[in-house]
């Protein structure tokens, strides 16, 4: 074998791995909304940044725009 334990570590990596992403996958279902809800959650949250925005822009003088 002149592989070593290189297999070892991959497979060890791999595990590792793995219960990361299972450990977000649970975090995710702990909040409770589903995609559609997040989604929606999030286009809301948009809407009220993009209406700051705009209501800022308005507040600046003419020049500083340009």
């Amino acid at each position: 074998m002149t592989r070593g334990n290189q297999r070892d570590l991959a497979r060890a990596k791999n595990q590792k791995k793995q219960q990361e992403m299972q450990k977000k996958k649970n975090a995710s279902e702990k909040t409770g909304l589903s995609l559609q809800e997040r989604k929606h959650r999030d286009a809301e949250l948009m809407r009220e940044k993009q209406k700051k925005k705009e209501e800022q822009q308005a507040l600046q003088p003419q020049k500083q725009r340009a």
